[in-house]
This record gives structure tokens, sequence and C-alpha cells, in this order.
């Protein structure tokens, strides 16, 4: 699994015009599953995403979660995290897992979050999504 996390002021998706999740202060989870990651794997990303220290402190440095902060996060299913484009010029997607296991281990990931009390809105899997956001640093980070 690959999540790009991004640090925001304020997220939202929509689906055909129509606002489905939104948030304030917290994070954006872009999550793009692979072949062969497992719950496991979500639920380490999971946690490691509601422990990571990237929000500001009193003293302006990163040390404190999105916990501390009592954030929210905005959980987009992302495919093309797992496009290769090392070969030619269209990127080949072999590497992400089929939508029936993308979608559980999606669902997952987000669910695990929740279960820690973090206010967690969700995309729409599969579908084409518009996603707004303004990026608070700017602060993003990679997490495989």
């Amino acid at each position: 699994m690959r999540v790009v996390l991004q640090r925001v002021s304020q997220a939202s998706v929509s689906v055909d015009g129509e606002i489905i999740g939104e948030i304030g202060k917290g994070l954006l989870a872009l999550v793009g599953v692979g072949h062969g990651d497992t719950e496991d794997d979500a639920k380490w990303l999971a946690n490691k995403t509601i422990g990571l220290r990237i929000f500001q402190d009193n003293e302006n440095k990163m040390n404190r979660s999105l916990v501390d902060v009592d954030g929210s996060i905005l959980v987009i299913s992302q495919f093309t995290l797992l496009g290769d484009c090392r070969k030619g010029r269209r990127p080949a997607f072999t590497d992400a897992a089929p939508p029936e296991l993308a979608r559980q281990l999606y669902r997952r990931y987000a669910q695990f979050i929740s279960d820690q009390g973090v206010n967690t809105q969700l995309g729409k899997f599969a579908a084409d999504m518009k996603v707004s956001l303004v990026n608070d640093g700017p602060v993003t980070m990679i997490l495989d």
C-alpha cells in the first residue's frame, strides 16, 4: 500500500457535482493498494497516519499528531499511486491490486483510523471524484 498524506486546513470530495465528504483541519489521504497488500499493511499505515507528528505545536515545531490536534481525515482511493512510469510515456498499472482487494483494504485503512476516534470521511471507490484542498504548509508525506 502507498499513502500520500497532505496536511490541510480544509478538503472536500465531490461526485457528480455533489459533495460526499469534507473536513476542516486535518489530513487528506490518497490511498493506493497493490498486489500482495494485506490487512496488516492497512492497520500499520493507519496507525502511522494518525500518529505521525506533522502538525505544529506552540513553538511552531512539527510535534503534534492528527489525534493531538483533534483533526479529521478525508480518505480517497487512488490506484494511480501504483502507476509505473519507468518505461515509455504511458503509465502501467500492473502493480495495482484488483478492485475487490483494493476496495476492501481501502475501507479497512479508513475503518482502523475511525476506530481510533478520528472523524473519517471517504471518497467513493472507483468513481470520478473531484478533490479540493487547501494544503497547509505545504506539508506532504509519502508512506509505503
